[in-house]
């Protein structure tokens, strides 16, 4: 800040005032629309790691990994695993770790299969990194000490050492031995490589916001290609040239259709569900009792207004890590401030709500006063106009007396500074026509003239009276006897003032990581309200109904189900039931013309039993669910070069994988295999692996097969009974055209009709033709001969070719050579005609 006084004329005051900025009232319960945009929503979120530590002794697995993302430990306590290590296999399937800890002494089991682990080749998701730690790393005492003495900002530092022990068990299994172990080494490991605080002082620890429990078991297992294949998920890549190199988006899939969220916690738990689907019965009915009750007509507007609250929901993680690391932005402030006053608005909704339902009465009571005492001190304390103005935390007023009285002081200095100027002007020689008095942070107050052009060399800046400091902009700065009173006087105002806000900055994030816990809860609770809206909101605009669970079928029974993604691309959509609840037809054989619906009926099955089982409403008049433990499908070769394999290579790969894994809860979903070989080899396995199932009578999974081998059916490769039920997709012969019904109905298809299929995408009648005669003479046993009439017809227009050289010819011509002629155009022609 300068200020300056010149003889005849009045010193300038201050420049400009700030213009104002609108911000939320700390009184309104919700800030308003009118809010500014925090930077948090630019930002780019650096990518999550996640880092696991297993260990398998006995017979158990213990497993913990953190996740960046969130700050957060997860634990699964001890769980009995078998030497195949499968449920070791799901964990990294589903959590896709960067890293995997593990003791370096390990057993042959877990050796060979870290071994595979690290040799896969490198796709997506990404291979991860095999660590291993001295087994001393891993000691349960060591791992319990390493526990108990961590600095974690979830526990209130008045807590004594015992209650900080009870409050820690009441979290962490300290009789799963495993566990500890586990999550002893990932300390260690977290502690070592310093993730996310590798560029920070070594006083500054990893930051731990929770320990929170996740199990695997009532899971569904489905394996990457059936998410791919039946459109579960599909990313694509951006439109925009901005992220061209590693922007994506969700392309049409069912994620895509129903991710209605409006907070990104929510889109996040809505993928997570999506990735584990469930068979625990209670969690899927309250999560469809919460759908159903905003799908009634009187709740329309509570929703809706549960979704702008929603809106507000931001990325708390990310805004508690920097607070431990004290790295706290001025948006991260009002980013909080308006979370919080969301998150009550949200439960003053639930607590109008019915309490029978478990996700309202959990908001009503947990989302607890700590958040109205959070909200009220930022509110109180935050002085936000100021703080985006300044880019940095300012208190206001009446909070800290001292803060106050050294505003004022410096709020006052502009007209004190040009009195002090004026009185030095009087006092300096009469050819220096001005002078200001200046304020500079940590140096303190100067007095500032413009250089004279006498003044050339160093020498000639030496004022009698004044101490010389420095040139700058043509501008000398001198210390004089005035300027030192103030530096007693006054003192360094400006850094006193930040260095006091930041103290009570400080003592504000310590006030609200102490209720770290409430505010992840928030976060917990939101986000599966959103996700529940979200689900809620895509079944009133698609008409979807509410599925039935029964624990006394295996298999799925669907009456008039609609494929939730082709009904929306299609003008008319022919729905189709599905009945394999029960011990006949466990085998269903789906045969039809091309293009007439099988494959897409395969779909629709697997979708509208995926959808049930994450506890979504389904596109169909009923749904009845019974017990299902996995997903397989083998309907499209996801081919890829890395994996250096054929396109059969990869059917039998992904029929293996049902053969080897389905029970008789299974769904398995097979369309056209064999397909890619010969024929008679396709036809001959594909019998082999349905004669496999059909030999496990009543434990045989559900399986759906849809086929065009007619094959099977006409020379009885499958054995007759009541597992086996044919089915065909309904169509009309009406003259040389082919109608389709899209109808399942009983039966079996006479014929592929491929010819029909092959006029309809274009192909020349001729061709058709010949298709339709040799496919007819194989058929009858009857041997394939060349077309006749095509050779002579070739013949013809060759001999009509070669006449008309003839005639071009000009025998007169002296340059003709007639041997070159016989030899170049002649002797050719008459290959192609004799």
């Amino acid at each position: 800040m300068a200020f300056r006084a010149t003889p005849g004329r009045t010193p300038p005051g201050p420049g400009p005032g700030i213009p104002s900025v609108s911000f939320p009232s700390p009184l309104a319960p919700v800030p308003g629309p009118g809010a500014i945009e925090e930077e948090d929503e630019d930002e780019e979120e650096e990518p999550a790691e996640i880092h696991l530590c297993v260990l398998w002794s006995s017979g158990y697995l213990g497993i913990a990994y953190y996740d960046t993302s969130d700050c957060t430990i997860y634990f699964m306590p001890d769980a009995p695993e078998h030497e195949s290590l499968k449920l070791l296999q799901r964990v990294l399937d589903e959590v896709n770790p960067q890293s995997v800890i593990t003791s370096a002494k390990q057993d042959e089991t877990m050796t060979r299969f870290l071994g595979k682990l690290a040799s896969q080749e490198p796709q997506e998701p990404k291979r991860p990194e095999i660590i291993l730690l001295p087994s001393v790393d891993f000691g349960p005492e060591t791992s319990k000490q390493r526990l108990l003495s961590g600095n974690y900002s979830f526990i209130p530092e008045s807590m004594t050492a015992t209650e900080k022990i009870l409050f820690l068990s009441s979290i962490i299994p300290f009789d799963c031995v495993l566990t500890i172990r586990a999550l002893g080494g990932l300390l260690k490991f977290l502690s070592r490589r310093r993730v996310g605080v590798e560029l920070e002082d070594h006083n500054v620890s990893v930051p731990i916001l929770g320990f929170k429990k996740f199990v695997l078991t009532h899971l569904v297992s489905i394996d990457q290609d059936t998410y791919s294949v039946l459109q579960i998920f599909k990313s694509e890549a951006h439109p925009s040239v901005y992220k061209v190199a590693s922007g994506l988006k969700e392309g049409l899939s069912l994620f895509g259709i129903l991710n209605r969220c409006r907070c990104k916690w929510g889109h996040k738990l809505l993928r997570l569900w999506f990735t584990r689907p469930t068979q625990e019965l209670r969690e899927l009915n309250s999560r469809l009792d919460v759908i159903q009750f905003f799908l009634m007509p009187q709740n329309l507007d509570t929703a809706q207004m549960m979704h702008r609250l929603l809106r507000h929901i931001k990325n708390v993680p990310l805004i508690l890590k920097r607070m431990k690391l004290s790295h706290t932005k001025v948006s991260d402030w009002q980013v909080l401030y308006k979370t919080v006053y969301s998150a009550l608005g949200l439960r003053d909704v639930c607590r109008s709500l019915p309490q029978s339902i478990q996700l309202f009465r959990d908001i009503a009571q947990e989302f607890s006063d700590d958040l109205h005492h959070i909200a009220s001190l930022i509110g109180k304390v935050v002085d936000f106009e100021e703080s985006l103005a300044e880019n940095r935390f300012t208190v206001l007023p009446n909070i800290d007396p001292e803060i106050d009285a050294k505003k004022r002081r410096l709020t006052g200095l502009p007209s004190f500074l040009t009195e002090v100027a004026q009185k030095e002007l009087e006092n300096l020689d009469t050819r220096i026509p001005s002078c200001s008095v200046i304020y500079i942070p940590l140096i303190g107050f100067l007095l500032s003239i413009p250089r004279l052009p006498s003044m050339v060399e160093a020498s000639d800046f030496e004022i009698e009276g004044l101490d010389f400091m420095f040139l700058s902009e043509d501008k000398l700065h001198y210390r004089s006897t005035r300027t030192k009173e103030l530096d007693a006087l006054l003192g360094d105002l400006h850094c006193e003032i930040r260095d006091q806000e930041t103290l009570l900055m400080y003592q504000l994030q310590c006030q609200v990581l102490s209720r770290a816990s409430v505010l992840t809860r928030v976060l917990d609770l939101a986000s599966r309200l959103d996700v529940l809206l979200a689900l809620a909101s895509a079944a009133r605009d698609y008409g979807y109904s509410r599925p039935r669970y029964s624990p006394r079928i295996h298999g799925v029974r669907v009456k008039n189900g609609r494929h939730p993604l082709m009904e929306l691309c299609a003008r008319t959509f022919v729905p189709n039931s599905t009945d394999c609840g029960g011990v006949q037809g466990r085998v269903k054989v789906i045969t039809g013309p091309n293009s007439s619906g099988k494959s897409i009926y395969l779909k629709q099955v697997g979708l509208i039993t995926f959808m049930a089982l994450v506890g979504s409403f389904v596109p169909a008049e009923e749904a009845e669910i019974g017990v299902i433990d996995a997903i397989f499908t083998r309907i499209h070769s996801c081919e890829s070069i890395s994996l250096g394999l054929s396109s059969f290579m990869i059917d039998l790969n992904q029929v293996a994988k049902a053969v080897n894994n389905a029970t008789e809860q299974s769904l398995v979903l097979i369309d056209e295999f064999g397909k890619g070989t010969n024929t008679v080899d396709g036809l001959a396995l594909l019998a082999a692996v349905l004669r496999h199932w059909l030999a496990l009578g009543p434990s045989c999974p559900h399986i759906f097969v849809a086929t065009n081998f007619l094959s099977l059916v006409q020379l009885q490769l499958l054995p007759q009974g009541p597992l086996v039920q044919y089915l065909t997709m309904e169509t009309c012969e009406d003259g040389d055209d082919l109608v389709f019904f899209y109808q399942l109905c009983q039966g079996v298809a006479s014929a592929s009709h491929a010819s029909y299929t092959a006029a309809q995408a274009g192909l020349p009648d001729q061709l058709i033709a010949r298709g339709k005669e040799v496919s007819d003479l194989i058929r009858n046993g009857k041997p394939i001969r060349p077309v006749n009439e095509l050779l002579r017809r070739k013949q013809v227009e060759n001999c009509q070719a070669l006449v008309a050289k003839f005639l071009k010819l000009d025998l007169e011509d002296p340059t003709l050579d007639l041997g070159i002629f016989m030899s170049q155009e002649v002797l050719p022609a008459a290959t192609t005609i004799l």
